[in-house]
């Protein structure tokens, strides 16, 4: 269905607005800048700012939406024959191997993580969505697996499958941040990937097969 006129000024307010507290973030710092000099940077009303992002966390978060159900998500599409934590490993291969901006492989990561470091409240977000990321891969291989409510496994799994991704995304922000090039950081982080794969037990390595339908 083709996006109507009214949707496209929404989504065009919405990214305007985040473009401009994005900038302002890193220019002056996550506690420097209030919602109200957002909008008047933006060139709209303060209320118009609070319908679209609730709190200014929001607002410097708003590209990551799409990272709290990512794990999940990669699970839940891995083909017949792959475990979970494969699909993980693979998709985080091919997004390293890739250089793409969603692992942080860009070079304005720098700049959002030194913001990052230096808020209280973002990096209380940042654990937040982490927390978030775990329980939805928890939920979702409790579901993939038919495991009973009261069974942990899922939950130890979504533990040992998470670390795998945090420590990658670790390992990117830190070297990102001593201004390190994007292509050489991606193959340092290949090899880790390597390297995080033989630390893995063969049951985390063949946890959740998917079988066949």
């Amino acid at each position: 269905m083709a996006e109507g006129l009214r949707e496209r000024k929404k989504r065009q307010t919405r990214q305007h607005i985040s473009d401009v507290a994005t900038w302002l973030f890193v220019e002056r710092g996550f506690d420097a800048v209030t919602m109200a000099e957002i909008a008047e940077a933006a060139d709209v009303s303060v209320n118009t700012v609070y319908n679209y992002f609730p709190a200014k966390e929001d607002l410097f978060f708003d590209r990551s939406a799409g990272m709290v159900d990512r794990l999940a998500r990669w699970v839940r599409g891995r083909p017949r024959g792959e475990s979970a934590a494969a699909a993980v490993l693979r998709e985080l291969r091919e997004e390293v191997e890739a250089v793409s901006p969603r692992v942080g492989l860009f070079p304005g990561y720098a700049a959002f993580m030194k913001v990052v470091e230096e808020a209280p409240a973002l990096r209380s977000r940042l654990w937040a969505m982490a927390q978030e990321v775990q329980a939805n891969l928890a939920e979702t291989l409790r579901e993939e697996t038919g495991a009973a409510d009261d069974d942990e496994l899922p939950d130890l799994m979504a533990g040992q499958i998470g670390w795998v991704h945090s420590t990658v995304m670790a390992v990117i922000g830190r070297e990102m941040v001593k201004g390190r090039e994007t292509g050489e950081v991606s193959r340092e982080v290949l090899v880790l990937l390597d390297d995080i794969e033989d630390l893995l037990s063969e049951r985390v390595l063949h946890y959740a097969v998917r079988k066949a339908p």
